[in-house]
């Protein structure tokens, strides 16, 4: 086959973008907001944590401010919460690496405890790969609705991304952030919406690989920009993050809470 027939060839329909529609309906984010902070006093008896400490990574385009409700809420379930301070999520090159991993090493070592990361969509991406390089300093990662295939056809913001760090970011030009469906060598969940309408959700499943059963997927009723306060999410979290660290278990949502995550199979 030709370069040029190779190039417009199709891809597969297990590779493609959100439809138009969810797109369109991602402004339903601001209801999850509003669900938020009405059943905020509810979020605040879920399970409490160890205070090891916890580091949030925002998304794509986003910075500090978008992840703040969910920093107070494992902040008052009694983690060392952080954010991670570096501005807006744009830029994917080495010195925004190099920062990260200085700032997830120092909160180890300050802490003098391993710790959990969260990342929201490409602060996913980061939050596995930070995982990688740094397995020692980490506890587990949990990723929110994140593109975690090298294949950016899973997502509509895959234009824009190119646009502003090229179609090769520098990272990847030095042979690193790539083979990004492989899970760190930690306890791994990603937390997913099939009414995603930014990433799609067959982009962030975790297809389980031999020698590493400690990767999960979680389905929640959600949309992308919601998956940051969406309170299925939260119940998600509180569960992962208040686990003992070594007693690492797949989750299995309490009987009154299984009506808010869907059961079919993910493929």
């Amino acid at each position: 086959m030709s370069s040029a027939a190779a190039t417009h060839k199709m891809p597969p329909p297990s590779v493609r973008a959100p439809s138009k529609l969810l797109a369109l309906v991602e402004g339903r984010a601001v209801f999850e907001l509003a669900a938020f902070y009405a059943t905020r006093h509810l979020l605040a008896m879920l399970p409490k944590g160890d205070g090891h400490p916890v580091l949030v990574l925002p998304g794509f385009l986003a910075s500090d401010s978008s992840t703040q409700p969910l920093r107070r809420l494992l902040k008052d379930l009694g983690y060392e919460v952080h954010g991670w301070g570096l501005g807006r999520n744009v830029r994917v090159d080495n010195s925004r690496v190099k920062a990260m991993e200085d700032l997830l090493l120092r909160i180890h070592r300050t802490s003098g405890r391993k710790v959990s990361i969260i990342g929201w969509s490409l602060g996913g991406v980061f939050a596995r790969e930070l995982a990688k390089i740094h397995p020692e300093a980490v506890r587990q990662v949990v990723s929110l609705g994140s593109p975690i295939h090298d294949d950016r056809r899973h997502t509509n913001a895959s234009r824009l991304f190119e646009m502003l760090n090229g179609k090769d970011p520098e990272p990847i030009r030095n042979g690193r952030f790539t083979g990004l469906h492989e899970a760190p060598p930690v306890p791994t969940t990603s937390i997913l919406t099939r009414s995603d309408g930014i990433v799609h959700w067959r982009g962030s499943v975790q297809h389980p690989h031999h020698g590493h059963e400690l990767t999960e997927n979680i389905e929640v009723r959600a949309s992308h920009c919601g998956l940051g306060v969406n309170p299925s999410v939260m119940v998600a979290l509180a569960d992962r993050l208040a686990q003992n660290e070594g007693e690492w278990k797949p989750f299995h949502p309490r009987l009154s809470q299984r009506w808010m995550f869907p059961t079919s199979p993910l493929h």
